[in-house]
């Protein structure tokens, strides 16, 4: 019989934080749920961080994920902007090890690519990718949810495979630092 795995995928936000959870049984992946958490009407950052925190908690003690998959803040030039986001996320990460569950980042390109096939497709591509991969019958309100739930199908897709980006100067460097890794 072949494992089940829950994976819940986010999209960290300060305005709007979107996830989605997906169950997967061997190659075959089913929906659980995708929502937002709406943080605009919150002024206080601090309160926004928390708001994240507590709600990725609460996604977690109710569904149980084996996995989370956050999509990794993009560069950008606002330089304020890419702080907040670093925070949002890393505060949904704090959740998720405070659990002790593993967490995976993705860039948003190679989510975008593992859903479409294409780096730069937008967020109604993907949408509407994932409505067919998925089976929504409607899509969300804000895209936002979407992106959570493309992040946790990505991290499906890339189950297995190696997803790290270290790069290593040689074989003695690659064997000390994967210890773990080599019988003895």
């Amino acid at each position: 019989m072949e494992k089940e795995r829950i994976i819940l995928g986010v999209d960290p936000g300060t305005t709007i934080m979107g996830f989605g959870l997906i169950k997967c049984v061997g190659q075959k992946m089913t929906l659980i749920q995708l929502d937002e958490l709406i943080l605009k009407k919150y002024t206080d950052h601090y309160l926004k961080l928390q708001k994240i925190f507590e709600h990725t908690i609460g996604l977690i003690d109710a569904y149980h994920p084996d996995e989370i998959a956050l999509e990794a803040p993009f560069f950008g030039k606002n330089v304020q902007s890419m702080l907040k986001l670093g925070r949002a996320q890393g505060v949904a990460m704090a959740a998720g090890l405070s659990r002790q569950i593993p967490v995976t980042e993705y860039s948003p390109r190679k989510i975008k690519m593992a859903i479409t096939g294409k780096g730069s497709a937008s967020k109604e591509q993907v949408a509407k990718m994932l409505q067919s991969l998925v089976g929504l019958k409607t899509l969300p309100k804000n895209l936002d949810a979407t992106d959570g739930l493309a992040v946790a199908v990505c991290h499906f897709y890339n189950s297995g495979k190696a997803v790290t980006s270290k790069s290593y100067s040689g074989w003695e460097a690659f064997v000390k630092q994967n210890e773990s890794r080599i019988k003895k």
